[in-house]
């Protein structure tokens, strides 16, 4: 389970799409669908799945910046973004895209968030979002983040931020035991110091509100099972290998409750609306 391999990112879109809570999102094209223009930037943007879930939600021009540390990455976005749009045309550092009534400009930056916020972020933006982001940097990159968003006095929309529910079917007496050891790894440094992991949305929403903003929070958990079979072994191999790495488990007793059949898993997310007092 490469949390920021292409192929990773490619197979988990689905389920991504059909798991975003549909009230915060309503929320979202509420307050910023209604305006005609709009700016907006993508953290760790991946292969641009989050704008393909989010344009809709916002008004008939945008103007997206896609930010990412994974050159290969910002490359496989502009070619998906490509494809995904009813045309697309080169422009400087991007793509000029229409898609249904849309326009969409994009524009690619490689950045490092974690060395420096501001210039990932860039200038005047209306809208932040990243996409199961939050839960693989610290807890302290997370307050100077939104301390950059308000300081754009930017909305923010976080979604599919991992909040550390992890139920399989059929049960094993083992899983409650794996399911902390797996939460346990998502803590470890992923890059940004040691991760925030399942306890991300409680910091996040924390940090808004002390922030002065008013947030809307929704739960949008995975729900795999028989028709998401590649997905389903992805994340089995994906917990079993990095439980094996905690070391908490005996191998043996990890073996056969990784090697056990499933159909179904539920994974945990959040997804939070941030907005500005003004």
């Amino acid at each position: 389970m490469g949390e920021f391999s292409a192929a990773w990112l490619r197979l988990r879109e689905p389920v991504d799409r059909r798991s975003r809570n549909a009230n915060v999102a309503a929320a979202l094209r509420g307050t910023l669908g209604v305006r005609s223009a709009i700016r907006v930037v993508d953290i760790g943007c991946g292969t641009g799945a989050n704008l393909r879930a989010t344009a809709p939600l916002l008004g008939p021009e945008q103007t997206w910046t896609l930010v990412d540390n994974d050159g290969a990455l910002l490359t496989c976005a502009s070619e998906t973004l490509a494809a995904w749009a009813d045309t697309a045309t080169p422009v400087p550092d991007g793509l000029s895209l229409n898609k249904n009534d849309m326009k969409i400009v994009v524009r690619f930056h490689h950045a490092d968030a974690a060395r420096d916020i501001d210039h990932a972020l860039g200038g005047g933006v209306d809208l932040v979002t990243a996409s199961a982001f939050f839960d693989l940097v610290s807890p302290s990159f997370i307050e100077r983040f939104v301390a950059a968003v308000v300081r754009r006095n930017a909305t923010l929309y976080a979604v599919l931020t991992y909040n550390g529910a992890l139920h399989w079917l059929p049960r094993r007496a083992e899983d409650t035991r794996i399911s902390d050891a797996f939460n346990t790894h998502q803590h470890g440094d992923k890059g940004f110091g040691p991760a925030a992991g399942p306890r991300a949305p409680e910091i996040l929403a924390d940090a808004c509100e002390a922030a002065g903003y008013s947030i809307e929070v929704g739960d949008s958990p995975w729900d795999v099972g028989r028709d998401d079979d590649a997905l389903l072994r992805e994340l089995t191999d994906g917990v079993a290998a990095a439980v094996s790495e905690t070391g908490m488990i005996d191998p043996a007793a990890l073996s056969a409750w990784h090697a056990h059949p499933r159909f179904s898993v539920f994974v945990g997310h959040s997804d939070i609306l941030a907005l500005p007092s003004r």
